[in-house]
């Protein structure tokens, strides 16, 4: 049994996590629920919950000093490009400053930690167009998101290589399925298309907006092939002081997904076409190579996972 502790971990993919883990381990939850629900979290007396931020410095010093944790995935954040845009400096503090703080705290009291994994994003890979993005390509961070999720990162990999802190970080690509919150501004495309099917087999009114043509592409990754990735980047010695991209490395593009749930649920969803939004990437695919020398191997098409999740809905 180890101790782990999850920043952000009520969230879609924290609390997936966390369920995952509180099954055969401790595990302590920080979030504030800013975006994520404490309903995601199955109960478990393996399971501590605590309802704060990870930019109260008062209250994780209080976390990291009085625990002695195994393991520490770091995935609070505002994960919200557009709110990247228009509130660089709040943004800032959450996805920048608030790991700078953990890494202190785990360099001062958490001298035996097996392995601190931060999650950074396929954002910070930004529009250079070459095709599929390895961990060692070009970097372009077009917006303020992006740009704190790589300096985090590169913060994350430096204490590895500086202080001797185990650490390691994975770049997300387009992740997917239950307890993703289609309602939350931060939330992924399939979860919103999700919700309109919802409301479309209920009889109601609705359609999706779609901005630009429909051809942009994404990887989108099934959560529970992101968890199997983040046991392994946790528990590998050759994945410390590293990054891993973590996707399926094929890309669909948004009118091919909409197509793919249109045939599964047996709907024609109506989409309503709108400019193409300020810091959209165009297309985005993974290579995975690196991530597949740890063992990793995909247990998910994007036809499957989302199948998996419109089961999880109710809507097949």
């Amino acid at each position: 049994m180890y101790n782990y502790l999850i920043t952000g971990g009520a969230g879609f993919i924290g609390s997936t996590l966390a369920n995952h883990l509180s099954k055969e381990n401790t595990v302590v939850v920080i979030d504030d629920l800013s975006m994520g629900k404490k309903s995601n979290l199955k109960k478990s007396d393996n399971l501590n919950f605590i309802n704060g931020s990870v930019t109260d410095k008062n209250l994780m010093t209080k976390i990291i000093s009085e625990n002695k944790f195994d393991y520490i995935f770091h995935l609070a954040a505002i994960a919200s490009v557009a709110d990247s845009v228009e509130r660089p400096v709040e943004t800032h503090q959450i996805n920048f400053e608030s790991v700078l703080m953990l890494l202190e705290l785990v360099r001062k009291y958490q001298k035996n930690l097996k392995r601190l994994v931060f999650s950074s994003s396929a954002a910070v890979y930004g529009d250079e167009p070459t095709l599929p993005k390895k961990e060692e390509s070009v970097i372009r961070p077009l917006t303020p998101y992006a740009i704190d999720k790589f300096a985090a990162e590169q913060y994350v990999l430096d204490y590895n290589h500086l202080y001797g802190v185990n650490t390691s970080a994975v770049r997300f690509f387009n992740v997917y399925g239950p307890n993703q919150n289609p309602e939350s501004p931060y939330s992924g495309v399939i979860s919103i298309l999700v919700d309109r099917y919802k409301k479309l087999k209920n009889g109601e009114k609705t359609e999706f907006t779609l901005f630009g043509d429909g051809t942009q592409s994404r990887d989108f990754v099934f959560v529970e092939d992101v968890i199997q990735a983040l046991l392994l980047v946790a528990s590998k010695e050759a994945a410390l002081g590293k990054q891993f991209n973590v996707g399926t490395g094929n890309a669909l593009s948004l009118k091919e997904l909409i197509d793919v749930i249109n045939k599964i649920v047996h709907v024609d969803l109506p989409v309503k076409y709108e400019a193409e939004r300020e810091g959209d990437i165009k297309k985005s695919v993974s290579d995975i190579s690196r991530l597949k020398s740890l063992g990793y191997q995909s247990n998910f098409s994007v036809h499957e996972g989302i199948r998996e999740y419109l089961i999880s809905e109710n809507l097949v």
